[in-house]
């Protein structure tokens, strides 16, 4: 018989519910031994993070660096300056409509700490090699310097260190993260905090889902003023690769379908094979948009102080943190608990609520970003071309594709 395996979305709606219904029945020893699993987790968690930083900026800055060509210049700026607005876009939306939405909505950060839940059996302190403002500046060293001196033998080791990480991330994060959630949730419910935390669970999604949404839609209008194609007859012929990143949660997955649906708006062969597979990598306009509305959403129920400014700098490290974030589900929102920790103040538990919250959306953020990639690829066609843009709706094709 084929063996049952979820996605991981199911696994953590899955274990959101158990934590949930085993805080009503579990006995204190049961409790204790999930809350010392979390707390070594936690532990391991923050020494990684660092790691992950290094791991994945260096050897992406040196690829990048060592493509020489304007049009790699040009693409890159593009995607993170539509990454920034779309972060910044995503902040002011929140701003304005998540303080009215959520009400007097509190989550007492003390209580999702889970002071009130029993003690863990022992605790083991795994202290990180360095902060993560020094793995960012190593990473940015590290990159450049490769990029520049065109190092085979450290850009061969920086790749093999990314492949670790990778590795750690895809067999050991990723298949213990529903466990850590439900212990979570576990917590949450045995002090009290469940309540409070799915109400912002449900009002924020909603609002989230109508950005991205928005997000496309004027993405799709600031393209058509450079390629003077139909925004909408474009959108509409993105649509395939829209909902194929639906179903598999990756960019690098639906690289195949972006490319046919790009050049079938009418961009020219050679420009969306160029942008496409490279905007897949350093273009995450839907991860940041959830990213800061969820981070948004929680300090607005911890009572947290905020303002644009703050933002703006989170949002400008994180268009960078999360460039060729790993082809894994939830790989965006792994890279970003870093600087949620240091630039925005988020604690453990927060940091795990983030990435229950993140996943729930993990691929409508995805399909935002690939979606968003054709724009991109109209505004580098048209600044690169020579001659005119020319639109060729017909060829699109709004059926499954398993390309």
């Amino acid at each position: 018989m084929k063996r049952f395996n979820p996605g991981l979305l199911p696994r953590i709606i899955i274990a959101i519910a158990a934590g949930i219904g085993a805080g009503y029945v579990f006995p204190v020893w049961l409790t204790r031994f999930f809350v010392t699993f979390n707390a070594v987790f936690s532990q391991f968690l923050g020494f990684l993070i660092p790691l992950l930083i290094v791991g994945f900026v260096a050897p992406a800055i040196a690829d990048i660096g060592r493509k020489a060509g304007k049009m790699l210049v040009v693409t890159a700026l593009i995607a993170y300056v539509m990454t920034f607005c779309t972060g910044m876009l995503s902040y002011f939306t929140s701003a304005v409509t998540f303080p009215g939405l959520l009400g007097d909505t509190y989550i007492d950060p003390v209580k999702t700490a889970v002071v009130d839940v029993p003690m863990p059996f022992f605790t083991v302190e795994i202290p990180p090699m360095f902060s993560v403002m020094t793995a960012l500046v190593l990473a940015f060293v590290l990159g450049l310097g490769v990029s520049r001196l065109a190092g085979i033998a450290l850009k061969s080791v920086l790749d093999d260190f990314r492949g670790v990480i990778q590795w750690t991330i895809t067999r050991i994060i990723i298949p213990c993260l529903p466990i850590y959630i439900f212990g979570i949730f576990l917590g949450m419910t045995v002090s009290g905090q469940v309540g409070p935390v799915l109400v912002t669970f449900s009002k924020i999604i909603i609002v989230i889902f109508v950005m991205h949404v928005a997000v496309l839609v004027l993405q799709y209008m600031v393209a058509a003023l450079f390629s003077g194609f139909n925004p909408f007859k474009s959108l509409w012929t993105m649509m395939p690769a829209y909902f194929t990143a639906l179903g598999t949660q990756s960019s690098a997955a639906t690289i195949p379908v972006t490319l046919r649906q790009t050049v079938a708006m009418g961009v020219d062969k050679d420009v969306a094979g160029f942008v496409v597979p490279l905007c897949a990598t350093i273009h995450m306009s839907g991860s940041t948009l959830k990213i800061v509305a969820c981070a948004l959403a929680l300090m607005i129920t911890h009572h947290m102080p905020y303002d644009a400014g703050m933002f703006a700098g989170f949002i400008s490290m994180l268009a960078i943190t999360i460039i060729a974030a790993p082809g894994v589900p939830g790989g965006a929102i792994m890279a970003s608990l870093g600087l949620l920790s240091s630039m925005l103040g988020f604690s453990e538990a927060d940091n795990a609520l983030m990435i229950a919250l993140y996943i729930a959306m993990d691929s409508f953020g995805t399909a935002c970003n690939i979606t968003g990639d054709g724009a991109i690829a109209q505004i580098v066609g048209r600044i690169f071309s020579s001659r005119p843009a020319q639109a060729n709706y017909g060829t699109a094709v709004l059926v499954k594709d398993n390309e």
